[in-house]
């Protein structure tokens, strides 16, 4: 691997230099387009979501153009300790308070970005929205429109960013032209314009549990009375749940929905992969992320168990529990709080994947049949491993790596996604993505016989 030299680090001035020229230009037009969104925001500006939108993808482009034209293939430490955005410092926390901000707005305050209320017109962000609302399904928009719009957006053009950066590694480029696909038709496109035709619409990528909502009176009257493609609807809907993911997941892993098709992971992938490396590697923080994501599947479970009996019974009340209550609060807990505030909004500050691998429901059950019934593992040359800690360091998930790569041990993780970055950023091709036969013996002695460093126990015991 080609070693990066850059002639102005010093002792003095040990940081390299982040931003060349074209950079700082790509930079200030895509932040010319942000600041047009914000004073939309502020309802000081009516027209130009055209303008804005292109300039910010047009900055993007040209900043990850030059960032990674000119340098050789493959991955390098590339200063993501030194910057103030990538190891949260003051950028990363003014972006992750403003993701937050924007979240609590979209989610429990709509008025505040300018959604109409009571039969008024829009205004502010929402209003600036409405020409492509109209343009596409001939409505006024939404919140959503407006979070739907920006977030393939964001897939979009940080997608092309991650192409460029991972272009020496053909099972990246695939699996982002993946994920920017399915986003771009699937979840935002298609709904749309079976929304212009007043007919269903549902993005047929997304399941139960992921898709809490799925078993809810209101979905599940709009598509058995939806005619026939909302009878499709549902019965696609239950294939995946109970046939097409089993399947896939048996042959390749949870990664053909986390790092292939899901727009969560989508979205950590593209936008989110500055920040993957601050996923915290410690056991403390694995003994949180089991007890957490579970708790949750547990607690959809239990809800769309009692939200199906009230839909056939009429009857809400079980025991001392009821089942609207019970959904309002999953929704507000875990569908908007957990899943949007902050799984999103604390990108800059925990890392790409905290929804993904502490909430996600949809990750635990697949999850599960990855650790136990999947022919997908990451294989591991344990005699060729330098220990230089690139894997562990950019995994997303939180697994350390390079534990199982100096032991020569399989990784069967449940909470792998199979993003393959871990292989990716191995200077040595320690790291193998594969589907075969493996015993489950083998699997569950894996996670048996590990060996607990020293200083993570040192973690777990003062902590």
């Amino acid at each position: 691997m080609a070693k990066q030299v850059y002639p102005s680090m010093s002792i003095a001035n040990p940081h390299p230099p982040f931003l060349s020229g074209m950079q700082k230009m790509g930079a200030a037009v895509g932040l010319i387009g942000f600041l047009m969104l914000l004073l939309a925001w502020a309802n000081q500006l009516q027209y130009g979501i055209g303008i804005s939108l292109g300039l910010i993808t047009l900055g993007t482009i040209f900043f990850a153009w030059d960032q990674y034209r000119s340098h050789p293939e493959g991955i390098k430490n590339n200063g993501v300790w030194f910057g103030s955005l990538t190891n949260r410092g003051l950028w990363a926390w003014l972006i992750g308070i403003l993701l937050t901000f924007f979240y609590i707005c979209l989610y429990w305050y709509p008025h505040l970005v300018g959604l109409g209320q009571e039969g008024q017109p829009n205004r502010g962000l929402v209003a600036f929205f409405d020409p492509v609302s109209i343009a596409i399904k001939a409505k006024p928009a939404s919140q959503w429109f407006v979070y739907g719009v920006l977030y393939t957006l964001a897939i979009l053009i940080f997608g092309f960013k991650f192409i460029l950066k991972y272009r020496h590694n053909r099972y990246q480029i695939l699996r982002t032209i993946s994920v920017m696909f399915f986003q771009l038709c699937f979840a935002f496109a298609l709904p749309e314009f079976l929304d212009r035709m007043n007919q269903p619409s549902m993005d047929l990528k997304n399941m139960w549990p992921l898709n809490y909502y799925f078993f809810f009176d209101w979905n599940l009257d709009k598509l058995l009375n939806g005619g026939n493609l909302g009878i499709f609807m549902f019965a696609w809907g239950i294939a995946m749940i109970l046939l097409i993911s089993p399947l896939l997941t048996y042959f390749y892993g949870k990664r053909w929905y986390c790092s292939w098709v899901c727009g969560c992971g989508g979205l950590a992938e593209t936008a989110g992969d500055p920040f993957r490396h601050l996923s915290d590697k410690s056991l403390k923080a694995w003994k949180i992320e089991r007890w957490l994501i579970y708790s949750v599947l547990v607690f959809v479970v239990i809800m769309t168990l009692m939200v199906i009996y009230t839909y056939v019974t009429g009857q809400s009340q079980i025991l001392f529990l009821n089942s609207y209550s019970i959904r309002e609060w999953y929704g507000f807990l875990i569908g908007a709080a957990f899943s949007g505030v902050i799984g999103v909004g604390f990108y800059p500050l925990m890392g790409s994947r905290v929804w993904c691998r502490f909430g996600c429901p949809m990750a635990a059950i697949l999850g599960l049949q990855q650790r136990f019934f999947s022919r997908f593992r990451i294989t591991t040359n344990g005699g060729q491993c330098i220990s230089c800690g690139n894997c562990s360091t950019y995994c997303e998930m939180g697994i350390d790596v390079r534990h199982y790569a100096q032991r020569g041990q399989n990784i069967v993780r449940a909470s792998c996604v199979g993003c393959g970055i871990c292989a990716a950023v191995c200077p040595r091709g320690v790291l193998r993505l594969e589907n075969g036969s493996i015993d489950i013996k083998e699997r569950t002695s894996q996670v048996r016989n590990i060996h607990v460093p020293v200083d993570q126990v040192k973690i777990l015991t003062q902590g």
